[in-house]
């Protein structure tokens, strides 16, 4: 075996770097899906204005909030910020460090209605955008939020940042501006497996998998957060206004009675010149942006041809506008409408190669190409039978098969299993096992998986479709949605009850309804980061199309560490 590969070994080797160039020469199959034409019939126009209305109020309030995290720390914090501090805010840097302003952003409400209060954008803006044709994960402190103080949703968000990258092997880039660690909640950010720290292990277990990581010092960076940079693959550091060092100024007074300056205790010039902890010396953030863009353009990825990049941009637009989804985000479930209507909304030319058609009718499965990319489609509307599980796990496991991404539409199904008879318990252990054959099935599945919640995220069924829990790529909400373990209005079948239509009874449940009506809201849901953010639903296909652009990047990566051959791992 082993004369095998000495022998055989550089043509092996040979033929593996020719295969990138052989694999993106190849054209997909031709496919032509039946077309679901499926306009709204006046039958459903009640349903479909009533759905409108909702949508036109969660619009309302979707505009106010994101209105409030634009505004970042406020007047006098971006003013103290700009002109005393002499820095950029993070949107201005931004248009210096990507190719253009339509990124991916993730998760833009967390931080807002917490205990300990608003954190607009959770301190901190990350998302996925373009720096020279390549999409690059970033995450850049906001200065102007509480100084660039890290409270425990700013970890979170960091660490949720890091996980999109690792999860899909996009570089990262760490825009650096942070005073260190909020102390007063200590507690709830230092000690913990899932806190502070875990930022520093993701970025070497990122670099042990050979994903690029650059790291631009444009504010303080103290304490902890001077590891940010330093375990970095390359790191960038801005002329007098960046700074490196785990004690600052008044430390160093308070320890040894000394004065010193920010500048010559952790500036740019000495962590350049002296300590070696960064490699790229900047005057001004300008240029420090322009390193950054050179330092991508050394990553080992070859992208598209521009012919390929033409064929793809050469799609069949869906039959109807993406206006018609905002009526079709159900209001509840008495405002819902076939999830086909949705489908065929979101799809190059409204296809779709239903499978399992005439078993388990409440789930929806089957083909479909967004943007040219084929995906299987998995849609719900309501509780899922035992039937529709178990064809939703044939399905997935297929789909894992011929490695097609999956995209989740979930609206589940609003309140408990009731056991009102032996028969009902028959069919309810039934379901059960059949529940677990999915999640099963979901949870075991290599493709990658993106989940919008329409409408319902509630109960177990919420997991058969990919819920947080079940790692997808990426998982968005739809301003209309509600997540709670039972919908609005069903709170009383979890409480115990006198067996009759009593008052007591209704006492008891209106607090518990009450509070599911404040915390189940989509907009509740994203201000705690369960999820990448709240899209609204016209701009779903859009973000679809990003979600597997940027999914899909990995192949374009030069690296003979996937296409080395078995022969040469013995």
């Amino acid at each position: 075996m082993h004369r095998y590969i000495a022998r055989h070994g550089e043509q092996l080797r040979l033929s593996s770097r020719s295969m990138g160039s052989v694999v993106r020469r190849r054209r997909a199959l031709p496919s032509a899906f039946p077309v679901l034409d499926l306009p709204i019939q006046p039958i459903f126009r009640h349903v479909f204005e009533a759905n409108l209305r909702n949508s036109s109020a969660c619009q309302s309030k979707y505009m106010e909030l994101m209105e409030k995290v634009r505004k970042g720390g406020g007047e006098k914090a971006i003013a103290r910020h700009t002109q005393r501090n002499r820095k950029l805010l993070v949107k201005d840097r931004l248009r210096l460090l990507l190719d253009n302003e339509d990124f991916l952003e993730l998760s833009p409400f967390a931080g807002l209605g917490l205990p300990y209060g608003d954190i607009p954008s959770a301190g901190c803006l990350t998302g996925i955008g373009r720096i020279n044709g390549l999409w690059c994960v970033f995450i850049a402190n906001d200065a102007t939020v509480k100084g660039g103080t890290a409270y425990p949703i700013t970890v979170k968000k960091q660490l949720r940042a890091q996980e999109v990258a690792t999860q899909n092997h996009l570089p990262c880039i760490y825009l650096v501006d942070s005073g260190g660690a909020f102390l007063p909640l200590q507690s709830e950010i230092f000690p913990d497996k899932n806190q502070g720290g875990r930022m520093f292990y993701n970025e070497a277990i990122m670099s042990a998998m050979k994903i690029p990581q650059v790291s631009v010092v444009c504010g303080s960076c103290t304490a902890g957060g001077a590891y940010v940079p330093t375990m970095a693959e390359e790191a960038v550091m801005v002329h007098r206004i960046g700074t490196i060092f785990l004690g600052g100024p008044p430390l160093v007074k308070a320890a040894t009675g000394e004065e010193v300056t920010p500048e010559n205790l952790g500036g740019a010039r000495l962590h350049s010149e002296v300590s070696g902890c960064v490699d790229h010396f900047a005057l001004e953030e300008k240029e420090a942006y322009e390193c950054t863009r050179n330092i991508i353009s050394t990553l080992n990825f070859q992208l598209p041809e521009e012919e390929e990049e033409e064929e793809r941009n050469r799609v069949e637009e869906p039959l109807y506008g993406p206006e018609e989804l905002l009526g079709l985000a159900p209001r509840n479930y008495n405002h819902s409408l076939n999830p086909r209507m949705v489908v065929c909304r979101l799809t190059d030319g409204s296809r779709f190669q239903e499978f399992k058609a005439r078993y388990g009718t409440t789930l929806l499965t089957g083909f479909a190409k967004i943007h040219g990319h084929l995906v299987g489609m998995v849609a719900n509307d309501g509780e899922l039978s035992h039937e529709a599980l178990l064809k939703g796990s044939h399905f997935v496991q297929l789909c894992d098969r011929r490695d097609i991404p999956l995209v989740f539409l979930q609206n589940t199904a609003p309140g408990p299993m009731e056991t009102l008879s032996p028969n009902q318990a028959e069919v309810n252990s039934n379901r059960l096992k059949a529940q677990a054959s999915m999640m099963s099935a979901v949870a075991c599945a290599s493709v990658p998986k993106i989940t919008v919640v329409i409408g319902g995220c509630h109960g177990v069924d919420s997991y058969t479709m990919c819920g947080r829990a079940f790692d997808p790529n990426f998982l968005f909400l739809w301003p209309n949605a509600r997540v709670s373990i039972v919908a609005l209005g069903h709170g009383g079948s979890t409480l115990p009850s006198s067996g009759e239509d009593s008052e007591d009874d209704k006492e008891v449940e209106e607090p518990w309804n009450e509070r599911l009506a404040e915390e189940s809201t989509a907009f509740f849901a994203s201000g705690r980061l369960w999820d990448d953010g709240i899209i609204q639903p016209q701009d779903t296909r859009k973000v679809l199309r990003d979600c597997l652009d940027i999914i899909g990047q990995r192949q374009y990566r030069l690296s003979t560490e996937n296409l080395r051959s078995p022969l040469l791992r013995i």
